[in-house]
């Protein structure tokens, strides 16, 4: 059982928390994940380590609460335990020898840019953030991104903060003006990612993504994660979940992601029901 130290509420719909967890805070590095069970009865979801503190031994997740097990997981509070917490898993992301870096961030896809723009920052690293969100309100790591960051923009869809419009905006204005990057990471929903590539592939910029596919086990046997790589089959939990953003089918990964959405609408909407049950009777 893996206590939970911590909880702050980010956003509306974005949670982050601290759990006790010493031997994978032992073990951790920025790009990992980890995979989680709520309760015996509950599914196993991965989710990336947003934080880690070897000392303490505490290991920090952010999530959004867009499904059944999401809603189950920001219903525990301090004091409360989680079933499962293994970890890590997955390729840590490579940063040795990059000397000047933009990492592009999206929606809760920051929770994943942060870690890894922090340790380009630890060891040197000149890091452009480009942080892209919905509106004001769903804005999470503002001030962790500026402290780890040589150049910071803030990107809104509807304008409400920072720049109007998408991150491929700025991030194509900076090759443009001479910025030389050795490499863009790209981190966010699919098809952010997507545009980020092609955006960068005219100018033969590296563009290292983070995959998030359907993932069960976390070990490469269930073949869920699944991804067409370069023309080859690649699993995100052994052989990611970073990539080549050049070489990702996204297309195919976009149309797996959408394969159980129906399902994950209706689990979702049982548990919500389940708890506002319990709250009215509380």
């Amino acid at each position: 059982m893996f206590k939970i130290l911590k909880k702050q509420v980010l956003n509306p719909t974005v949670t982050r928390m601290e759990i006790e967890a010493p031997l994978v805070a032992r073990k951790a590095e920025p790009g990992q994940f980890i995979i989680l069970r709520v309760d015996e009865d509950g599914e196993r979801i991965p989710l990336t380590i947003a934080d880690f503190d070897r000392e303490a031994g505490t290991v920090s997740i952010i999530f959004q609460i867009v499904g059944a097990t999401t809603e189950k997981l920001n219903h525990k509070n301090p004091g409360d335990y989680l079933q499962d917490f293994v970890g890590p898993l997955g390729r840590a992301t490579e940063t040795e020898g990059l000397k000047k870096v933009a990492v592009v961030g999206g929606g809760v896809g920051c929770a994943i840019a942060y870690p890894v723009a922090k340790k380009l920052h630890e060891e040197g690293a000149e890091v452009h953030s480009i942080v892209g969100f919905r509106t004001k309100d769903l804005v999470i790591l503002e001030d962790e991104f500026r402290a780890v960051s040589d150049k910071m923009i803030m990107m809104t869809d509807d304008g409400s903060y920072g720049e109007k419009g998408v991150v491929t905006a700025p991030l194509k204005a900076l090759i443009e003006a001479g910025e030389n990057y050795d490499e863009v990471i790209a981190i966010g929903p699919v098809i952010m990612m997507k545009f980020v590539c092609a955006t960068t592939k005219p100018f033969g910029v590296k563009t290292i993504v983070s995959m998030n596919p359907i993932m069960i086990d976390g070990t490469g046997m269930c073949g869920g994660c699944r991804l067409t790589v370069g023309g080859e089959t690649k699993f995100a939990c052994v052989d990611g979940p970073d990539f080549d953003g050049h070489l990702v089918d996204f297309d195919e990964a976009m149309s797996r992601g959408a394969m159980y959405k129906e399902f994950e609408r209706h689990q979702y909407e049982e548990t919500c029901n389940l708890f506002k049950g319990v709250d009215k009777n509380a």
